[in-house]
C-alpha cells in the first residue's frame, strides 16, 4: 500500500525550494522519534519500506508507528531519448518534501532500546 493522495487539484506541480532547518521538532505522540537530518525528497516507496522495517522488529511487542509525512507532490519524468520541449513529462510518482530536523517516524508502547534498534537495524 503506497501512500498517495486520493484527490489533487493539479496533476503536474512546479518542485519548488526546499527549506533548509527546522529547530522546534519535537514528539507529539510517541517515546521515541527518526528525525531527518537534512532537507529532501522522500518518496512514498521509501517511506513504505521503511515502516515495514520498522514494523518487523516491533510487531512482536505490540508497539505503534506514527508516520508523520505525507507524499503530497507529484514527481513528473519524461521517457527515455525524448527531445527537448514538448511540455513536461507525465507523472512517475509521489514524494514528500522534508526539511532537515523534522521527526519522520514516531514509535510508541514498546522499550526504548527496542525502539532504538528498529529504526538502526537494517537487515537483522
Amino acid at each position: 500500500m503506497l501512500l498517495q493522495p486520493k484527490k489533487f487539484k493539479y496533476k503536474k506541480l512546479r518542485k519548488g525550494k526546499l527549506k533548509k532547518f527546522v529547530y522546534n521538532s519535537k514528539l507529539n505522540f510517541g517515546l521515541i522519534g527518526l528525525k531527518s537530518t537534512e532537507s529532501g525528497l522522500i518518496t512514498s516507496k521509501q517511506i513504505e519500506s521503511a515502516r515495514q522495517a520498522i514494523s518487523r522488529k516491533i510487531k512482536k511487542k505490540g508497539g505503534k508507528i506514527w508516520i508523520k509525512i505525507f507524499p503530497n507532490i507529484p514527481i513528473t519524468k519524461k521517457p527515455n531519448e525524448v527531445r527537448m520541449g514538448k511540455g513536461k513529462g507525465n507523472l512517475s510518482h509521489w514524494a514528500a518534501k522534508i526539511r532537515g530536523g523534522s521527526i519522520i517516524f514516531e514509535i510508541g508502547g514498546v522499550n526504548k532500546k527496542i525502539a532504538i534498534k528498529a529504526f538502526r537495524d537494517r537487515r537483522s
